[in-house]
């Protein structure tokens, strides 16, 4: 059986315009068998999509929207029209698939019966244009190997992404690495490639995108914590306890200092510069991308801690979480 026919391809998007192009037209040429789950676009994603070969599916946008929901029902469409597919790519519609990155990967897990997925290096298009794009790519440059997670791009087999009953529907946020716990439960592995897999847009050219995206991870570091935050696998655990230290503790104890002297209080938040050096001397990037890497890890302890606390504020209403949108 050829590569193409037994792969099939799950995108995501909305309203992403000449960037879903790019993404079908980086596929088209390697399988014919795509999924387009489309979440209320109002330019022509859905024709251009049409176009290029894939199903769509349209979603139902009066149920509440999710990425776990929409590659869900977007895999159930795939796996219903190709029944014969042994791997799913899961691709966000902002993303352009590297020409070499199918093969590459399916030939990596019929080498590696007990990977159950693996990813690749994801880039962001233009990493100069914004800090925060170059944030991002930063972000995205992760040691090869075997890993605890992937992103929202990344090559699944069939058999143990249904045995786990795929990606959990309601989370908000996180969902890549939730089921990547929940796959790693099963016994199987989540391996990480140096090949190139996709180009993605960010399109961040304000500090407000950068805090929503930041208070996001905060959000899903929180409920992965309160769904696997047991031993053994302590998911997210750590991450949740330096927001709340340092987004929240910190200056609490700054304020109460300042009540007894203004002086202790600023020098209490000295801690944060001191952070920042800390971390940008123990970084082996560059010395500019050190420093700026560094010091939006400090900063970004302020909005994951607001993710955090909104995340608990859902719990507490018992409502369903509400997406946290940066584009």
């Amino acid at each position: 059986m050829s590569i193409s026919s037994r792969i099939g391809v799950v995108i995501i998007g909305r309203n992403e315009g000449e960037r879903l192009e790019r993404c079908l037209k980086s596929l088209v040429q390697h399988t014919n068998q795509m999924v387009y789950v489309d979440s209320g676009s109002t330019d022509s994603s859905i024709s251009v999509a049409a176009e290029l070969g894939a199903d769509i599916l349209a979603l139902d946008m009066s149920q509440p929207f999710t990425a776990a929901r929409a590659r869900n029902e977007g895999y159930t469409l795939l796996k219903k029209t190709f029944p014969r597919i042994e791997f799913v790519q899961f691709v966000d519609g902002d993303c352009e698939v590297n020409a070499r990155w199918l093969e590459c990967a399916t030939n990596f897990l019929d080498i590696h019966a007990h990977v159950a997925a693996v990813c690749g290096r994801r880039r962001e298009r233009f990493p100069d244009k914004t800090v925060y794009n170059k944030l991002c790519d930063i972000e995205w440059d992760s040691p090869a190997g075997e890993t605890k997670s992937c992103g929202g791009d990344v090559l699944m087999r069939v058999v143990p992404f249904e045995f786990v009953h795929g990606f959990r529907a309601g989370l908000i946020a996180g969902e890549e690495p939730e089921l990547c716990v929940r796959l790693r439960a099963a016994g199987w592995k989540i391996w990480r490639l140096e090949q190139e897999m996709t180009l993605h847009d960010a399109a961040m050219t304000m500090f407000g995108q950068w805090w929503k995206r930041t208070m996001r991870a905060g959000y899903a570091f929180a409920e992965g914590a309160y769904l696997h935050g047991a031993p053994p696998e302590r998911h997210w655990v750590q991450e949740s306890k330096r927001a709340w230290i340092w987004g929240l503790v910190i200056p609490l104890i700054a304020l109460l200092l300042s009540l007894i002297s203004v002086k202790w209080g600023l020098l209490c938040l000295l801690i944060y510069p001191i952070q920042v050096i800390r971390l940008a001397k123990h970084n082996s990037m560059s010395g500019k991308e050190a420093w700026m890497r560094a010091f939006f890890l400090v900063l970004g302890k302020f909005p994951e801690m607001v993710g955090q606390v909104k995340f608990f504020q859902r719990v507490c209403s018992g409502k369903q979480g509400s997406l946290i949108e940066y584009k």
